[in-house]
């Protein structure tokens, strides 16, 4: 309602100070909310820590989908404002916009823009739908084959002790982190594309196969890929982006990456995830990126995969000292391997390589080229998906409590 009203005040008095007021409204609202459902445990916690007071946490449960759906309307503002889409006097439609369920609560982060002429003039027909189909029963397999068996594998070897771990046990246990996380996410986006192709929407691509990117900037053009372009149109740009002197060029960067990891959830091990990214980043713009241009291919792969890698240790473990303890695991542990390692291993041999292939684009263009393999890849994946299901207990995507 608060979108829907300050759209139309835009609207009214484009190119006044009212115009202004009631973007600034809009936006102080969604941010509003936002911060105080997500954010305020972790700003008494810090005020609790910093001046000693005891202040008693909130504990408010947060909304699901809340970081999603709030950037996707703030965008309806905005863009409105801009004058890059019309405004929606048809409350309906925007609320269609709003509440459009597959995506709702994880992604991708749909711009008003990208959807405002399929609100109301989306064409159906069996092709779209079957396509529809097929990107759903891709995505829940790629969740409830690969990552939630990968999951298991994580959370039991993060459930021990760390100082008991062998390196290679702990590297291995972040290695199907960092392969669960993808499938899990992508996975999801995948749903949604495909339900929203059921319903005649296009919503845009969320992942193009991050993991043979050449360096982490190529990474993070297909990472999360909606997350990304927002950051940039919303903030990068409007600070300035690249055009200014590198000093600020660089505080853009870290500006961005700063708010990206505090976007992922209230905890400081999320910032310095961001920041790390922000360092990454500036480096390869500064020299690095002229550097892994001229190295062989498998070199820069590899440099990506490892800082990847190491990232997720970060972005997963909230503890700090815990997440410190679990790299130092990784890199200084005079135990190589042990029974642990070939114990997590060698049952899961297959589904690790199956995983690693899975998350280049060679599966893909053998469905994509061969029809009859597609036909019998999904009827296996849907009933092998279902059979999972119907034995497991309950496991939600990763970016919900995001």
């Amino acid at each position: 309602m608060v979108d829907y009203t300050n759209a139309l005040l835009i609207d009214k008095y484009r190119g006044t100070f009212k115009a202004k007021l009631a973007l600034i409204s809009s936006m102080v609202v969604n941010l509003g909310l936002l911060g105080f459902f997500k954010y305020s445990n972790f700003i008494i916690s810090i005020l609790n820590t910093s001046l000693n007071t005891d202040f008693n946490l909130l504990n408010i449960t947060l909304p699901i989908g809340i970081s999603f759906y709030t950037f996707q309307t703030m965008s309806y503002t905005i863009d409105v404002y801009r004058n890059e889409a019309p405004v929606q006097k048809n409350i309906i439609s925007i609320g269609t916009f709003v509440t459009l369920f597959p995506q709702l609560v994880a992604g991708p982060i749909v711009r008003y823009s990208d959807i405002a002429y399929q609100l109301n003039n989306r064409k159906h027909n069996f092709d779209k739908i079957y396509e529809g189909i097929y990107r759903f029963i891709i995505g829940l397999s790629k969740k409830v084959i690969l990552a939630n068996n990968l999951g298991a594998i994580w959370f039991s070897i993060k459930s021990t002790q760390y100082n008991t771990l062998s390196a290679s046990t702990a590297w291995l246990g972040v290695i199907c982190f960092t392969l669960q996380i993808y499938f899990d996410f992508s996975g999801y986006s995948d749903m949604a594309i495909g339900l929203g192709r059921i319903f005649g929407f296009d919503f845009l691509e969320n992942f193009n196969f991050p993991y043979i990117s050449k360096s982490i900037t190529e990474f993070w053009r297909r990472w999360h890929m909606s997350l990304g372009i927002w950051f940039r149109d919303y903030v990068y740009i409007p600070l300035g982006g690249n055009r200014c002197s590198k000093p600020r060029w660089f505080f853009n960067i870290f500006v961005v990456w700063f708010l990206t990891g505090l976007w992922h959830g209230a905890s400081f091990n999320f910032i310095l995830w961001g920041l790390y990214f922000g360092v990454i980043l500036v480096i390869e713009k500064l020299f690095l990126l002229e550097v892994l241009k001229k190295i062989p291919k498998f070199l820069s792969h590899f440099y990506v995969l490892f800082l990847i890698i190491i990232s997720f240790v970060i972005f997963d473990i909230t503890n700090l000292n815990e997440m410190f303890n679990y790299l130092k695991t990784m890199f200084s542990n005079e135990i190589i391997f042990d029974k642990a390692f070939y114990y997590y291993l060698i049952p899961n041999i297959v589904l690790l390589i199956l995983s690693i292939i899975a998350s280049t684009p060679i599966i893909k263009n053998i469905l994509d080229n061969y029809k009859y393999i597609r036909f019998v890849v999904l009827i296996f994946g849907l009933i092998l998906s279902t059979a999972f299901l119907v034995d497991s207990s309950f496991n939600p995507f990763l970016y919900f409590r995001f």
